[in-house]
């Protein structure tokens, strides 16, 4: 299978599984009794509703308008897909959503409308007003898209956000600040040719020209050339407003000269001798996607002082509307705007701008494995990952908001910006953390179970994304008459424990590892015929970096042979296992051990206390460490919560630099405010996110109860303490499951490496 055939099996399978779609409804309120229901409906809903009668704002305090969007479209520009219709563009639409909660928490309704005159769908949008708190337009041809845009902002007393106009001149927009401060350029003089005359195209010219660019220094080209006054081919009255007296008729001929130039069209159309005729420390900005309408390697090969940015993540200044919409939307719905006026769209371009220029915290450079990011010609533009992008642009948009009246909502700035820090929290970027960290350098990670079909899958997915390098134990011709089944064609290592001749040499070692142990020479041998031994194995000869195995295994299966032929790391009194859990809200939280360890001593504890704290950083968290129990620091005498309190003055002994303290109840562990009404001496700081249980049984309840009650997302089990990584595989795990545990596994394998490297200097 190529990567396009696999990438479009993977969305239809990921769109598809489960319940199909990507978004759902959840309820918000108590619904269990019967006098829930009566203050849910009849007779209770009466009481808002009267009070929504007397005063309509009232409706932004006792419903979801709030908080809700509607990101509606009539399917007639769709990606790069054009008109596939209102229904074909539906995925995109729930996908929006998604964005918008995933990043912003803010809630979304899709709308797919069958209409494609201004008319129709205008009076649709308005009508719809009672509902929303704002209208995201998405997907809307040109020229269309300005007139339903302009006539519903003027008509609607909620924001009307179009993001394919807007979105894109936002972020470009912070991007163009911050080139023209590097290059010393004033935007009032400087020239501008642009390719494309669409949506996008128009809404940035716009954008510039109130940033301070000059109208008459800008130079539009779309397919039938460049757009000049007196033109009547082709023309419309948004294009007319750009129409230009210079005598440039080509893209060529526009681009020569000028300090920057402008794609969003198609790839291709800018060659390297164009970017040769620009000016002086030229600026870039080539943003069609996937491909842009130069690539950044040829740009930079024709000439070193150009700045550049496309739309594409693989390269530096990424243009994406992400940074943008999520959070534009969320200080519009907190100040409850009646519009996203130009103050706000520059407040959010200048916000993402100045933020670029602040210093990059470890957690970002780790999430996207790198040593070092800064402010200049490669990083014009915050990535999309930072967290502190919505504590920057909500903030700026809703003061800008206050600052023009269109707010009817007054903030306090600072207790709104702590309160974002709170909502938004890392935990939903846990796994993309994980995943570019293994990206950085990849590791060989082999499967005892590779005749699986899951297993081939995953191990295809880890190979295209460059997560790591697989190796599938199993029977060569089953391995690729299955890889042929699934039309798997990358190619994957394939090792058969039963014919390798690594099986003598194998053998010996395992014999001389364990022959005080009651193995014979013969029961070694025997013993590697099992692919978990073969396996473990393999990692303990260095012909693989880490182990995984588990989908078919009871667990024990998997850990015996790792702990026989591996055995666990220097100075480890026990080995231990952790989750990951990832709330509704976005929360990421360890939970440490539900799956070794029945009931560890006070010295086990601190040992796991401490490699769940380093684990965590992996997961690029700062660790926060509880160690929890039935009692508050000592307010029950009770051998367990006496384990508890030794445990945490042990791991405070030894990790002094550690933020730790227990033994505590998990309410107190994860509520700032209890902890500062009774035990303002705790040490903890914030929500604790390291916790550690009493035992195997308290934390294995826990972790199924939040996956299963609380509907967390549990990443692992993660084994720590190994000499050398070894991770273990829910039974029944799914793709991505298998491909994140292979994930972990090779950001283990790196730090091994990285602490041998030290060792050996």
């Amino acid at each position: 299978m190529d990567d396009v055939a696999m990438l479009q099996e993977e969305a239809r399978e990921y769109h598809a599984s489960g319940r199909p779609g990507k978004i759902a409804i959840a309820i918000t309120k108590p619904c269990a009794t019967q006098h829930d229901l009566a203050l849910a409906y009849t007779p209770g809903v009466a009481v808002p509703v009267l009070d929504i009668q007397q005063d309509p704002l009232e409706a932004f305090r006792y419903t979801a308008r709030a908080n809700l969007v509607a990101v509606i479209t009539n399917g007639t520009a769709v990606l790069g897909l054009g008109n596939v219709g209102p229904l074909a563009g539906k995925p995109v639409m729930e996908g929006k959503a998604l964005l918008f909660k995933r990043f912003a928490d803010v809630d979304v309704f899709d709308i797919e409308i069958d209409a494609t005159d201004p008319d129709d769908v205008v009076r649709i949008v308005k009508a719809l007003e009672p509902t929303f708190g704002g209208i995201n337009l998405e997907d809307i041809s040109a020229p269309q898209c300005f007139e339903i845009e302009q006539r519903l902002s003027a008509a609607m007393d909620i924001p009307v956000f179009h993001d394919d106009q807007h979105g894109t001149a936002i972020i470009s927009g912070a991007a163009l600040l911050n080139a023209l401060e590097l290059t010393g350029k004033d935007i009032t003089q400087v020239r501008m040719a642009v390719s494309g005359a669409g949506a996008a195209a128009i809404a940035c010219c716009e954008f510039f020209v109130s940033l301070g660019m000059r109208r008459e220094n800008i130079v539009l080209a779309d397919t039938k050339g460049v757009i000049y006054r007196d033109r009547t081919e082709g023309m419309n009255a948004y294009k007319a407003r750009f129409a230009t007296d210079r005598p440039a008729r080509t893209l060529a001929e526009a681009i020569d000269g000028a300090d920057i130039f402008l794609g969003v069209s198609v790839a291709g159309l800018v060659t390297k001798e164009m970017v040769l005729s620009m000016a002086d420390a030229p600026i870039v900005f080539a943003l069609a996607n996937p491909d842009p309408e130069i690539s950044y390697p040829a740009a930079r090969a024709a000439r070193g002082d150009v700045l550049i940015a496309t739309g594409r993540s693989d390269y530096p200044n990424q243009v994406n509307n992400v940074l943008g919409f999520p959070f534009i939307f969320r200080g519009a719905l907190d100040v409850r705007a009646r519009t996203i006026d130009n103050g706000m769209m520059v407040a959010a371009a200048r916000a993402l701008a100045d933020l670029a220029k602040e210093d990059v915290p470890n957690s970002v450079l780790r999430a996207y494995g790198v040593d070092r990011l800064e402010f200049g010609p490669e990083y014009l533009i915050p990535k999309p990952l930072d967290p502190r992008v919505p504590l920057r642009v909500a903030p700026a948009v809703a003061a800008a908001a206050m600052a023009s009246g269109v707010a009817r909502n007054t903030l306090d700035l600072a207790a709104y910006t702590e309160q974002l820090a709170n909502r938004l929290t890392r935990g939903r970027e846990v796994m993309s953390h994980v995943t570019r960290k293994a990206q950085t350098a990849p590791k060989r990670v082999v499967f005892s179970e590779g005749e699986e079909q899951k297993i081939i899958l995953a191990a295809a997915r880890i190979q295209q994304e460059h997560i790591g390098l697989p190796i599938l134990l199993g029977r060569e011709e089953v391995i690729r008459s299955a890889m042929k089944e699934l039309r798997v064609s990358v190619p994957i290592e394939i090792v058969d424990p039963a014919t390798t001749k690594r099986a003598a040499s194998y053998a010996a070692a395992l014999h001389e590892r364990r022959q005080r142990k009651g193995i014979t020479l013969r029961e070694a041998a025997a013993l590697l015929r099992q692919p978990n031994y073969f396996g473990a194995m393999m990692v303990q000869a260095g012909d693989a970096d880490a182990f995984v195995a588990g989908l078919t295994y009871h667990y024990p299966d998997v850990i015996r042979p790792a702990l026989q032929v591996i055995g666990s790391a220097p100075g480890v009194s026990r080995v231990a296992g952790l989750y990951v859990m990832i709330t509704g809200d976005g929360r990421a939280v360890v939970l440490t051990d539900p799956t070794v360890n029945f009931d560890p001593t006070a010295e086990e504890l601190a040992d796991i206390a401490i490699m769940a704290a380093e684990r965590a950083r992996n997961f690029g968290l700062e660790p926060r460490v509880a160690l929890l129990s039935f009692s508050n620091f000592g307010s029950t005498n009770h051998p367990r919560s006496v384990k508890m309190a030794a445990a945490t003055q042990l791991v405070k002994t030894r990790r002094p630099d550690l933020m730790v303290d227990g033994e505590m109840m998990a309410d107190v562990a994860l509520s700032p405010t209890l902890r500062d009404e009774d035990y303002s001496f705790c040490d903890l700081v914030g929500e604790a996110n390291v916790l550690v249980f009493p035992s195997l049984e308290a934390a294995n309840v826990a972790y199924k109860l939040l996956q299963h009650l609380g509907e967390a997302v549990a990443i692992g089990p993660v084994l720590i303490g190994m000499s050398k990584p070894v991770h273990v595989l829910s039974r029944g795990a799914d793709v991505t499951d298998i491909a994140n545990m292979a994930a972990i596994a090779v950001i283990d394998a790196q730090d091994a490496t990285r602490m041998a490297s030290r060792q050996g200097g």
